[in-house]
């Protein structure tokens, strides 16, 4: 009888878990659930010039964007930055998910995503985020540097590694160029 009680309350759970009522809330679009992308954007571009100087202000507005529109990818991914400048790594590469999902030919979030990874030590992970990003955007320099640094700091080149550096040499600003000129050269 036990036995029988304790799997359908594990059911119960699970389904729960499973339809969206686990710990994380359900998010929601506005009062009328009408979504107002326009609204949105504009509420995501104010953040935008917030974020370094006001972020309370900035984490204020995008979330303000959130609820004119929730599938507005930059509010989520710009969410994920302040949230990543404050240290809560769970929660933005929770939002960086979001706007990865939302973005799908947008590298950026995927670049995100792997910041966060790699600072709280998920380093194939972030290596895979990194390389995500160079699949939706094969010449995005940022991704190209940030998959070459991630592998280089870690331990992890692979036979990509080379290439990444060349590029890097060839394309960066003059500082990622030095350094990925000395990466060769150490080889």
């Amino acid at each position: 009888m036990y036995i029988r009680q304790s799997f359908k309350i594990m059911l119960v759970v699970s389904l729960l878990m499973s339809i969206g009522c686990g710990s994380t809330p359900l998010r929601s679009t506005n009062a009328d659930g009408v979504r107002n992308s326009q609204r949105a954007a504009e509420l995501t571009a104010e953040a935008i010039g917030l974020l370094a100087a006001e972020p309370v202000e900035a984490e204020r507005l995008l979330r303000e964007a959130l609820k004119a529109d929730l599938y507005h990818g930059p509010a989520h991914n710009n969410l994920g930055v302040l949230h990543l400048n404050r240290g809560e790594l769970y929660e933005a590469a929770e939002e960086f998910d979001w706007a990865r999902r939302l973005m799908p030919g947008h590298p950026d979030p995927r670049i995100n995503l792997g910041i966060a990874l790699e600072r709280g030590g998920k380093v194939h992970e972030a290596l895979d985020a990194y390389a995500s990003a160079l699949e939706v955007y094969p010449d995005h320099l940022p991704a190209i540097q940030a998959l070459a640094r991630c592998q280089l700091r870690h331990g992890e080149p692979d036979d990509r590694t080379d290439e990444l550096l060349r590029l890097i040499a060839y394309r960066g600003t003059p500082e990622w160029r030095g350094w990925a000129r000395s990466q060769l050269g150490s080889n």
